[in-house]
């Protein structure tokens, strides 16, 4: 009796548990796809469920940081939704690959265009970002969810170090260290690239030049050749003339 009595509290606790976690869980989140090192750059996916049973998520605002304004922004399209990209001047201007930049994208919104985040689903958002800084450990990113109903749930509380997890936490993004020689992301994979190109092409070149090079040698042999053979028939030529003269 004892036994059962026991089993049926720590049940109700569980589900407790269960009650209190779940919609903390179910919040925007952001996850880069692989890792997202420092001084790199990453994909990153806004991940974006819907927590009503009567509503659908129409709309997406992600707010990027202004403490640490990333040079590059780039959504990727995504089926049945509108992007609308803000930008910001720059109190103080970025120096990337030699190059100045003055502003930077702010913010992102998707609009739903005969789409929807029906209830019971979730759906992503991804965009590939850099260069990530160097002198940070996190990025914090503000999300605004709009509902079809109107409603409008702002997950823009930061994390607290060693504290509880905010009500409506902020998407946090967790940044690696950065590898010694190489940082990681598509731009570097384009450096590579380039740099690859770069020495098949000098590669060609110095082939061609060697090849150019060798086929002109040949040629002068060829025409020396020639030219001592030539020269060597008209001297037996006059030798045989000389000798009948001498004859005569």
């Amino acid at each position: 009796m004892k036994l059962s009595r026991i089993a049926i509290a720590g049940g109700v606790a569980a589900s407790t548990v269960l009650l209190i976690a779940g919609p903390a869980a179910a919040h925007v989140s952001v996850q880069p796809v692989g890792e997202a090192a420092k001084g790199g750059y990453a994909t990153l996916n806004f991940k974006v469920p819907n927590e009503r049973d009567q509503a659908s998520t129409v709309k997406l605002e992600i707010t990027f940081p202004a403490d640490h304004p990333l040079s590059s922004v780039t959504p990727q399209a995504v089926p049945g939704w509108k992007i609308d990209i803000s930008r910001s001047t720059l109190d103080k201007p970025l120096e990337v690959h030699g190059k100045k930049i003055t502003e930077a994208v702010s913010k992102v919104t998707w609009t739903a265009d005969d789409s929807e985040i029906a209830p019971g689903y979730f759906q992503q958002f991804p965009v590939s970002v850099g260069a990530l800084p160097e002198d940070a450990d996190q990025l914090v990113f503000k999300a605004i969810q709009t509902y079809d109903n109107k409603e409008v749930v702002r997950w823009i509380e930061e994390p607290t170090a060693g504290g509880d997890e905010p009500d409506s936490p902020a998407p946090v993004l967790k940044l690696t260290a950065a590898t010694e020689g190489h940082h990681g992301g598509a731009a570097d994979d384009a450096e590579e690239t380039d740099d690859h190109k770069a020495a098949d092409s000098e590669a060609s070149s110095k082939e061609s030049s060697t090849a150019a090079s060798s086929s002109a040698s040949d040629t002068t042999a060829r025409t020396l050749g020639i030219i001592g053979i030539v020269v060597g028939i008209a001297g037996v030529a006059f030798g045989v003339l000389a000798g009948r003269r001498r004859t005569a």
